[in-house]
């Protein structure tokens, strides 16, 4: 058999840069570092983000500015600005990506599976037929085929300025 290689370049900045003391979702007002930090978009109460370790490619997150780990303690104002940017996100992924599916959603607890379970944040990823290949299955490998800053390029304009 022989040996296969799977690169992943983005993935040795995690691994070999400093780990956040704070909470990653708690992000500074101005936007100097966005492009950094994968912000595509900042809205009066919440952000659009790209997830640095996707499950596929166009992996989105949307979060309000204020630290809040459950939905019920949203404002009326947050929740309507935080579904809207979920909507506009959707139809950003839809028009870049073309996938066939998307999911949408948000995981509440770390029992819920909320892998940062202080911030609450929302998924949104495109899905395609036959995305879950048997690299996801058998290698518990994620195959991703545009690299982060690639993905931002073409992401960014499509949220407006």
């Amino acid at each position: 058999m022989s040996r296969q290689v799977l690169w992943a370049p983005w993935r040795l900045d995690y691994i070999l840069g400093p780990k956040p003391d704070a909470c990653v979702f708690c992000v500074p007002p101005a936007p100097e570092e966005d492009e950094e930090r994968l912000i595509l978009h900042r809205g009066g109460l919440a952000y659009v983000i790209m997830n640095k370790f996707p499950y596929n490619n166009g992996h989105l997150m949307v979060a309000p500015f204020r630290h809040v780990s459950c939905i019920t303690d949203l404002t009326e104002a947050e929740s309507t600005e935080i579904m809207g940017l979920v909507r506009q996100s959707v139809g950003v992924l839809k028009q870049a990506f073309r996938p066939h599916g998307v999911n949408a959603g948000l995981n509440l607890g770390e029992a819920a599976g909320a892998g940062i379970a202080a911030h609450l944040h929302f998924q949104i990823v495109p899905r395609w037929n036959g995305d879950n290949s048997f690299m996801a299955v058998f290698g518990e490998t994620h195959v991703i085929p545009e690299h982060l800053s690639s993905t931002y390029t073409r992401l960014r304009p499509l949220f407006g300025p």
